[in-house]
């Protein structure tokens, strides 16, 4: 495993390696001395969670960390990304983390030869968010075979939902989709999207997502009220939930939009476990992708 643009870079045995082996950092914290590697990290649109997990998963492995700010760099004078990448390859970079607003920028950078790992492409993937996403389920019902997921919200700007669709069915997991039908994607969807009501009832993992405004071209525009009472995980529709099902979400999340805010951390939540697997899986991904041998690294939390 050189890079990391989508989960269809890793075969499904490697996705398990990375799965298991980011279990096992969780009996681990801190790097015993510095790998003497560098990773930049290329942020061209907002972040916290993705941004700050990979800064907390480089510190934890030792790594030197390399700030790139967009605002002050020659991107701003017209350079290209691929001219950007290759510069920091030059200067010494073992390895790019990006997300950047334009879906698939990966297949600009074909002639660069340290690894890139996809930090998110726009309307296109996110794939350590769906393993963060894959840990948690794993971690909850130990295996994916049978287990129904429903994603909700606004599929068709949602990396998160197609690379989650995508892997979860390949894993033997049933899919299916629920909000408003004009964001709704066939390529995604395969005609399986059922009402919120009948999501709630069915599903052992409600997968909540964020309305991607930034994404939007305007001619569909919901009131927050409203969306949550037609489209949203209400109280009242947790409480018809199964028994062990449980909530995610990527998170930000708009409280009392797709879901009441009183369900963020309710016992059923694993919105803030999903961002601790998230520095694992981080972890695991840039190990694997720089060869860091765990053995010889990780320093054991007593």
């Amino acid at each position: 495993m050189k890079q990391l643009r989508t989960l269809d870079d890793l075969s499904l045995e490697q996705i398990e390696n990375i799965l298991n082996h980011a279990n096992r950092l969780e009996k681990y914290r801190t790097a015993k001395s510095p790998c003497c590697l560098t990773v930049a990290n290329l942020f061209f649109e907002p972040s916290t969670r993705t941004k700050c997990s990979f800064e907390m998963a480089e510190k934890e492995l030792g790594l030197h960390t390399l700030h790139f700010d967009v605002g002050s760099s020659s991107v701003q004078k017209g350079e290209t990304l691929y001219d950007t990448v290759k510069t920091l390859e030059m200067i010494g970079c073992q390895a790019v983390v990006i997300r950047h607003p334009q879906q698939a920028y990966y297949e600009e950078l074909e002639g660069i030869s340290i690894p890139v790992v996809n930090a998110g492409d726009g309307a296109g993937d996110h794939p350590t968010q769906s393993l963060l996403d894959l840990l948690t389920i794993q971690q909850e019902f130990l295996i994916f075979q049978g287990i129904h997921v429903v994603i909700c919200g606004d599929i068709r700007h949602s990396r998160v939902a197609r690379t989650n669709a995508n892997i979860l069915r390949k894993l033997g997991a049933k899919v299916s989709f629920s909000g408003p039908q004009a964001w709704m994607d066939e390529d995604i969807t395969q005609g399986d999207v059922v009402s919120i009501d009948e999501a709630v009832e069915a599903a052992d993992v409600m997968m909540m997502l964020r309305i991607q405004t930034e994404r939007h071209d305007g001619t569909v525009i919901w009131q927050k009220e409203a969306y949550h009472q037609q489209f949203g995980l209400t109280l009242e529709r947790e409480k018809r939930m199964k028994r062990d099902a449980v909530i995610l979400h990527p998170a930000p999340v708009n409280r009392d939009v797709e879901l009441a805010s009183e369900l963020v951390e309710c016992p059923r939540s694993r919105i803030f476990k999903q961002m601790k697997n998230g520095v694992l899986v981080r972890k695991a991904v840039l190990a694997h992708v720089l060869n860091i041998k765990e053995e010889m690294t990780y320093e054991r939390v007593i």
